[in-house]
């Protein structure tokens, strides 16, 4: 008899004793039985795999999670002050000194330097002190059951098996976030099939308990994604008074030479190093703010995470960890917080007054900063796409007290 059908009685006791979120008993089990025929058709049969998908339990929780949206936006501010803290730049510190031979062979190995990597350690897992506690497969085989992103979590849910059947952790053992990231620097599953590497010659590939896979890993992954040893991340520039903010964005890019003629200096108020490298002008906190430049390697760094405030955070506290000190100009703390709501709210008014915010979904991206850019211009304001008070009571937006 096909060994999936065989477990379709243990999956159905296992549904039967827990209340299913979002979707019936039945319609769980069918999800099931069929995830238990996509993992035989390729070739996913394996004691130790069917052991696997006989266990697999329903979590309501990691549905709530998913469901789950922010109430308000976070301001750059409080983004990077939550997670480039002294106590960790002291620790990554103490990290780079602790396993400098293992970090200083990976880099010449990989081409990727050795704070970046514990940079990425830190803002991940805080140097490995939490993974996450959620039984991966369990997350995995709940978001593939879900209609909201089936196909995804589906092929998720397939990679994970299949580092299972290859043997390199036990089932039990799979643990990590809700969405199913795992080890040191959670990779989620088709990423570790990808890029995960034995680093330690023990015939596994272990991003739980053995840091070289995990620093090598992290670094293939950079490498192959196109690292440019060259280069740093980008930096904290100095801009001029009369700066053309509407030239910021990560989609424009120019050389250095040409930021330098719009008056562009480093911190110390130098004029910026002399090199063939292309750069976007960056200002997450408005023109109060910091301003960046951001180098090839910073779009790598959001190859792992599509936030620019991440990529600023990894860059920074890389920087920090080699020793750099704080911002030259750090943020604003009185930033406005929007709800999602008021966020939506902006977007519907900039795109009544003609204005292109892509779609209205209370999410802040480049597009929604644009628009506000070329409003801001059109008022006579400085146009740094950044919603401050001035901004938003020009917009009608009614702010909480």
């Amino acid at each position: 008899m096909y060994w999936g059908k065989l477990l379709f009685t243990a999956t159905l006791a296992i549904a039967s004793a827990a209340p299913v979120y979002g979707m019936s008993q039945t319609d769980f089990e069918q999800c099931i039985a069929r995830l238990q025929d996509n993992a035989a058709t390729q070739g996913l049969d394996s004691d130790a795999v069917r052991d696997s998908l006989a266990g697999i339990q329903y979590s309501a929780r990691v549905i709530e999670l998913d469901r789950q949206q922010p109430e308000f936006t976070t301001t750059f501010a409080d983004y990077l002050g939550r997670r480039v803290t002294d106590q960790r730049v002291r620790d990554g510190r103490r990290l780079l000194r602790e396993h400098a031979d293992l970090l200083a062979k990976v880099e010449k190995e990989y081409g990727v330097p050795a704070p970046y990597l514990v940079a990425f350690w830190g803002l991940e897992t805080n140097f490995g002190s939490y993974f996450g506690k959620m039984r991966v497969l369990d997350s995995l085989a709940t978001l593939a059951c879900d209609e909201r992103r089936s196909d995804y979590f589906t092929r998720e849910l397939m990679a994970a098996l299949g580092i299972i059947d290859e043997g390199a952790i036990a089932p039990k053992n799979m643990e990590g976030s809700w969405a199913g990231a795992m080890g040191h620097v959670q990779f989620m599953p088709s990423v570790f099939q990808r890029y995960a590497v034995d680093y330690d010659g023990d015939g596994k590939r272990d991003l739980w308990n053995s840091l070289p896979d995990a620093m090598a890993s992290a670094a293939n992954f950079l490498s192959q994604m196109g690292w440019d040893d060259e280069y740093r991340w980008g930096r904290e520039v100095l801009l001029p008074e009369e700066f053309p903010y509407l030239e910021a964005g990560l989609k424009n890019r120019r050389a250095l030479s040409e930021w330098a003629k719009l008056g562009v200096r480093q911190t110390s108020g130098a004029e910026l190093p002399e090199a063939d490298i292309e750069a976007s002008l960056l200002v997450p906190a408005g023109h109060e703010g910091p301003a960046f430049l951001a180098y090839h390697n910073f779009k790598i760094i959001m190859g792992w995470n599509q936030s620019e405030y991440y990529a600023i955070a990894v860059g920074h506290m890389a920087d920090r960890i080699a020793g750099a000190g704080e911002l030259h100009q750090p943020p604003p703390d009185d930033a406005p917080r929007l709800s999602r709501d008021q966020v939506m709210e902006i977007q519907q008014t900039l795109a009544d007054k003609g204005h292109d915010v892509g779609e209205v979904d209370g999410i802040w991206g480049p597009a929604t900063r644009r628009a506000l850019s070329t409003f801001q211009d059109q008022k006579g304001m400085v146009p740094d796409g950044f919603p401050s008070r001035e901004v938003l009571n020009l917009l009608d937006i009614e702010l909480e007290s």
